[in-house]
């Protein structure tokens, strides 16, 4: 049995980003520091990050006033902004900042009077909080379906954003719905959709295409992870979305000689680790990396943690 790993997987700049954030909050303002939501989707994450005394709640109104708060990478509507600031929270938003850019985009195309259209997961986070953030008429849809139900106010004036989690791939069929539904549309360019998400996808198509089993490390909740599973049983090979190397299950690896593993956005590299000791415990004897991209983007980080040193890992 030999193991497949695709490259890139795990963590994108977004996620370290936000990651490092919290970690330079703990260390310049020391322990507590809140967190509205999941950091990032991901359980280790997130209990990595307690240990180290990060609080994380569900809403502002749980966080007692004038605490450091630090908002998710998905972003938060302009209503979690307006709580946290009467409750005189100091605010560190860690937003991805492709995020903060659909934001941008929804509330240019608002000001001009276009209803805007958000290509994404109800009630995903990210999506959650890009609806909050624009003034004006925002219409949510998830399928190509969804395109001929739309009723809209003036089919000249209308403009669409996507959830940083879709690729091109992922969009493609909605927006060309869209564009032949209503001509004058505007959208952005295809530079602007995460270049994260597509190059993970790309991936697994390579692995997909070499492997006769697919693991994908993420969370249940991930929604670039979940599509990383589906575009492998796409594909027409067995795949599954598991936590950790606990979540699988040896029958899966009866009869496959060749084993792909990949990880989503969120998910640290010291699970995969942990899952190829666990199939080297079953019977895998190599463990082949796959050519791939090597991503080198990082992003800025805001400036009430720039100049703190980051803990060593």
């Amino acid at each position: 049995m030999k193991v497949l790993l695709a490259q890139p997987r795990g963590f994108c700049a977004g996620v370290e980003r936000a990651i490092e954030i919290v970690e330079r909050a703990l260390v310049k303002y020391g322990p507590p520091v809140y967190v509205r939501h999941e950091i990032v989707h991901n359980k280790r994450v997130v209990e990595d990050l307690r240990a180290k005394g990060a609080v994380f709640v569900d809403e502002v109104e749980e966080i007692p006033e004038g605490a450091i708060t630090v908002f998710s990478a998905h972003g938060v509507a302009r209503k979690v902004e307006t709580d946290a600031d009467g409750r005189g929270l100091e605010v560190i938003d860690a937003t991805c900042p492709l995020v903060a850019k659909v934001h941008m985009e929804g509330q240019r195309y608002a000001r001009k009077g276009h209803d805007v259209i958000l290509i994404g997961h109800e009630g995903h986070a990210e999506v959650e909080g890009t609806v909050g953030q624009i003034d004006g008429t925002v219409h949510l849809i998830g399928t190509v379906d969804d395109v001929a139900k739309l009723e809209v106010h003036d089919p000249d004036k209308l403009a669409y954003v996507t959830q940083t989690t879709l690729s091109v791939d992922d969009t493609r069929e909605i927006i060309a719905a869209l564009q032949e539904r209503f001509p004058s549309i505007k959208g952005p360019d295809v530079k602007d959709i995460c270049y994260a998400t597509q190059n993970r996808q790309e991936a697994v198509r390579d692995l997909a295409s070499q492997a006769d089993l697919l693991l994908v490390i993420g969370a249940q909740n991930s929604s670039n992870s979940n599509r990383l599973r589906e575009i492998g049983e796409e594909m027409d090979i067995p795949s599954y979305l598991i936590d950790d190397a606990e979540s699988l299950d040896p029958a899966w690896l009866k009869g496959k000689d060749k084993i792909g593993v990949t990880a989503g956005a969120s998910a640290p590299e010291g699970l995969v680790d942990e899952l190829l000791s666990c199939l080297k415990d079953l019977g895998a004897e190599e463990v082949v990396p796959l050519a791939g991209l090597i991503e080198d983007v990082v992003f800025k980080l805001p400036s009430q943690v720039r100049h703190v040193e980051r803990p060593a890992a």
